[in-house]
């Protein structure tokens, strides 16, 4: 019933229209989450709407399960949240569900871990390496107060905090998006559920403190589209994922966005800015598996690109 559904929508395809946009809309389902739709949003989604539909139609399945993954600030949430609703304007049931509700620590430990590890392994590295003194203690110590640890130009002043950042770095890409850090069981789990068309499914919902964890159990009995809206969306450790779609993004822009979005003039530090770094080689790993790749300023891109 579906693919007939979707077979017609494609023929019919040329002669659609953006809907207009409305206050029930769906988006993610992560506590507090808030999304901002732009005119740049709305003209990436609807460039990609045609697309994912010709790979829904041939799918082949009742239940689908997309993702939609790629860097920080390359509009994740809203352009999910606007395939959800294009879905739904064409009679197709969608539910968004925020990748975010399933690290295992709340955001505030998770940094926090991603800290330690750097700085305990980095610290381990130069034992290591044999350039742990007393005195490189203290000035490293001066380096964690300015948050400046993780800055490679530091290493100009310090040659021997190369191997404190050699070893860090090496500790936290063996951490960063992968089972240590996601709970991608919990998610598989729940794919699993839907692709077996259980009609109610426990949700996990994820806030910025320990008392805002807690389980909603969601109706999917009119739902046949699943959109995962995560960083993660495309790792390996997923299981089911039918169309994954990456929203590209270069360090550059990604930077450049933060930069611009960043509150109070604070700008990103020299640890977050290596989070990022590990984070787009994520990315870049997994993107020849995407089926649909779109750049920051609109244009398609071929897996076999990268």
């Amino acid at each position: 019933m579906l693919k007939e559904r979707l077979q017609k929508i494609e023929k019919e395809i040329d002669n659609w229209k953006t809907p207009y946009l409305s206050d029930d809309m769906p988006h993610g389902d992560m506590p507090g989450d808030k999304i901002r739709i732009n005119e740049t949003h709305i003209a990436k989604a609807a460039k990609i709407f045609p697309a994912l539909i010709h790979e829904m139609s041939v799918c082949g399945t009742e239940k689908i399960v997309l993702s939609v993954f790629g860097g920080s600030g390359v509009g994740k949430s809203e352009i999910a949240s606007l395939l959800a609703y294009y879905l739904q304007s064409c009679g197709i049931g969608a539910y968004v569900m925020s990748g975010d509700n399933y690290p295992r620590r709340i955001p505030m430990y998770n940094d926090a871990e991603r800290l330690s590890i750097f700085r305990s392994e980095g610290l381990k590295g130069m034992l290591k390496e044999g350039t742990y003194t007393p005195e490189h203690q203290e000035i490293l110590n001066k380096l964690w107060a300015n948050e400046t640890d993780a800055d490679p130009k530091k290493t100009a002043e310090y040659m021997w905090l190369a191997s404190y950042q050699k070893y860090g770095r090496m500790a936290l890409a063996d951490y960063l998006g992968t089972y240590k850090e996601q709970d991608y069981a919990q998610v598989n789990r729940i794919i699993k559920a839907f692709k077996e068309n259980t009609p109610k499914i426990f949700m996990k919902r994820m806030g910025r403190s320990e008392e805002a964890r807690w389980y909603d159990e969601v109706d999917f009995s009119d739902i046949s589209v699943l959109i995962i809206e995560w960083t993660h969306g495309g790792n390996k450790n997923l299981e089911g994922i039918d169309i994954p779609i990456l929203l590209n993004s270069t360090p550059e822009e990604t930077r450049e966005h933060r930069r611009l979005r960043a509150r109070d003039g604070k700008t990103d530090s020299a640890f977050t800015t290596m989070v990022l770094e590990i984070e787009q080689r994520e990315l870049d790993a997994v993107a020849r598996d995407a089926r649909i790749i779109i750049s920051k300023a609109g244009e398609f891109l071929d897996p076999e690109d990268f």
